[in-house]
């Protein structure tokens, strides 16, 4: 869902750490995330399952994986609700 977002900590070696980011872009676009084989895949998928984007990462290296999901007020009516 449009709003949808993964962010992806990893260590990068040099005693600090990286942050990146992956975003559902448009409307019924979703974030998938994959681990196998010591990797982390996070994808940007349509309706129909195809990727448009993919971000890969060793799963040694990943710190945190922290998922923001798309709030739900803002998908019903268009307007945020504060």
């Amino acid at each position: 869902m449009k709003g949808d977002r993964v962010e992806v900590v990893i260590d990068s070696g040099e005693g600090g750490t990286r942050t990146y980011e992956v975003a559902a872009t448009r409307a019924g676009r979703r974030v998938e995330i994959t681990t196998g084989r010591g990797v982390v895949e996070v994808s940007e998928v349509t309706r129909t399952g195809s990727p448009v984007r993919t971000a890969r990462f060793m799963a040694s290296r990943v710190v945190a994986l922290v998922e923001h999901p798309a709030d739900s007020a803002d998908s019903a009516d268009g307007a945020a609700v504060k």
